[in-house]
């Protein structure tokens, strides 16, 4: 039996915006989806995180890695890149908007074939309390839209809250991107989760 294909999926954004802690939660396996308990964190060290999932019958192995250092993942060639920011801080949004967006296309030069997902963290922390700094879904989808990326989905690692439906789109469109046809499923427009 062949080994099943490994799948590398980047996950950028800006630092301590929860890309660990999403990653750390999965990790976890089926018991994190409550919140009861704290997470172990996963160390920038053991890169790449490495999840065996099958889909569409088939085995794969996702190599997950997380960075926020374009030091670390420009000899990488990613199968999907998701960038990721912080719900609750609108300047991790702007960043991902102008600088790491075009980063993906300066340093990959498959870009416009490459899935680009755009993922919102930390969901929990949305409150009315401050409406102004508060990314909702519907901007979120908009702006996924305005940067062309081929969908928006947003989780809560802390709570759980859609962190399973987060990782199972992640692998579905990466799984999707390794057949023969290649990815970049953005000719259509991003759909949301």
């Amino acid at each position: 039996m062949a080994d099943p294909p490994e799948v590398k999926i980047l996950l950028l954004g800006d630092a301590d915006v929860g890309k660990t802690t999403f990653l750390s939660r999965i990790s976890q396996g089926s018991a994190s989806h409550s919140s009861k308990g704290p997470i172990s964190l996963l160390r920038d060290n053991d890169q790449p995180f490495i999840f065996d999932i099958s889909f569409f019958n088939r085995p794969y192995r996702f190599e997950f890695y997380d960075t926020s250092s374009p030091e670390n993942w420009t000899l990488l060639k990613p199968d999907v890149i998701v960038l990721c920011y912080n719900i609750s801080s609108r300047l991790s949004l702007i960043n991902v908007q102008r600088a790491w967006r075009k980063e993906t296309t300066t340093h990959f030069t498959s870009a416009k074939e490459l899935p680009v997902l755009l993922l919102g963290l930390k969901r929990d922390l949305r409150s009315e309390e401050d409406p102004n700094g508060i990314i909702y879904p519907q901007e979120g989808y908009r702006i996924a839209q305005e940067m062309r990326c081929d969908r928006y989905m947003e989780c809560s690692a802390v709570s759980g809250e859609l962190v399973h439906e987060v990782f199972e789109d992640i692998c579905r469109t990466a799984a999707l991107g390794t057949k023969k046809e290649g990815g970049g499923l953005s000719e259509g427009g991003c759909g949301m989760m």
